[in-house]
């Protein structure tokens, strides 16, 4: 048998209508074949979405608490003995059976096709000057109606292939990228921000833009190609820049201006680029502990602070006027300005923050697009 279980073999039962039955997502979790993969691994198995009727029978039974979920996927318990019982050829497409199981990812996702009729636009300006810019992060549609899934894990802890590819991707330096998503497709408008490690193997840019779409509600034939597109074009433009100037003080004045939801953090603080201990990610984190923000501010902050150091880092060994040295560790002028600013916005506000944002977006694109 080419698939090893996991776990305890699920229940099947018996509804009204005389047919014996598994539950789909049991099955794939029994297989190891999370988020819907037992149906593209083998198309030809029967599945058929659960009645309310038929729900109401299976919470009566007891058997399982996958009736609390909002959809239930039914398959036949004859055809999946028959895949426990390695009979799994006969429910694989002619194609599957002529081509090896393992199928790189890539390759997926070059195959869904955009309409080209719906052309795409994404905000991509230079490094330091998207990042100096107001960031918005959860565009209102997405915040409306998104919502994150509870995933299992996709691999098992007995899995020693998975454990030696883990150890060694783990052993591998970790170059953050700030990655930033701004883009409008069908009148959808889609914004985020984050920082993604470009050595990363096991996680890639298309697992990423699948699960957007997944958590956001976003059509996966359209959004899925161009997210994956964006990460993957700015991970090839980014450069890790590390600093030649000579000194134990290369301080940079760092910048927030973040708006998520209604809640609005601008923000100023010096940063010591020499400090290989200052960490963007665990002071993002500390921030937000202190002012009572939430996850999306902190992956907000890294993105920012990261933006801005690859930028200063670049700059810096041409700055005409590098800040002092400091003498006092106390400001004695201007004391407010160098302080968190935390803002809850209306929705007049939050309207006219957008409108200002998505016209800066058009400027920053028409600038980009007479440089070449």
């Amino acid at each position: 048998m080419s698939i090893v279980p996991y776990g305890e073999k699920p229940k099947s039962f018996t509804l009204s209508d005389g047919g014996t039955y598994f539950i789909g997502s049991e099955v794939g979790a029994y297989l190891r074949l999370h988020r819907g993969t037992l149906y593209k691994k083998f198309p030809g198995l029967w599945k058929q979405m659960a009645t309310s009727e038929q729900r109401k029978e299976i919470q009566e039974l007891q058997l399982s608490p996958s009736y609390l979920c909002s959809n239930i996927m039914l398959v036949k318990a004859d055809e999946v003995e028959d895949l426990l019982n390695g009979q799994e050829e006969k429910y694989r497409t002619a194609s599957q059976r002529d081509t090896p199981s393992k199928i790189d990812v890539s390759i997926i996702s070059k195959s869904v096709v955009r309409n080209p009729n719906t052309p795409w636009h994404s905000s991509q300006v230079s490094t330091g000057q998207q990042h100096l810019e107001a960031l918005p992060c959860a565009h209102p549609p997405a915040l409306a109606k998104g919502h994150m899934k509870v995933r299992e894990y996709l691999y098992s802890f007995d899995d020693s292939e998975h454990y030696r590819r883990v150890l060694e991707n783990a052993e591998k330096n970790v170059d953050l990228v700030p990655i930033r998503l701004d883009m409008e497709i069908e009148n959808i408008k889609l914004r985020d921000a984050f920082v993604y490690n470009k050595n990363e193997k096991l996680i890639t840019p298309e697992m990423i833009a699948e699960v957007l779409c997944e958590d956001l509600d976003l059509p996966a034939s359209t959004f899925l190609t161009p997210i994956a597109q964006n990460i993957h074009s700015q991970l090839e433009n980014h450069v890790n820049v590390a600093s030649d100037v000579v000194g134990d003080d290369q301080r940079a004045i760092l910048k927030l201006n973040i708006h998520v939801g209604n809640q609005s953090l601008v923000d100023q603080f010096e940063w010591d680029m020499s400090d290989p201990n200052n960490s963007p990610e665990w002071f993002a984190e500390k921030l937000c502990a202190d002012l009572g923000l939430g996850g999306e501010f902190v992956s907000a902050i890294a993105y920012s602070i990261r933006g801005q150091l690859a930028y200063h880092l670049k700059t810096y060994a041409f700055s005409e006027s590098p800040m002092p040295k400091v003498e006092c560790p106390y400001r004695t002028t201007n004391a407010d300005e160098w302080g968190p600013f935390l803002e809850t916005l209306t929705e007049a506000e939050i309207e006219k923050k957008m409108r200002d944002q998505d016209r800066n977006t058009r400027r920053m694109r028409r600038l980009n697009n007479t440089h070449y």
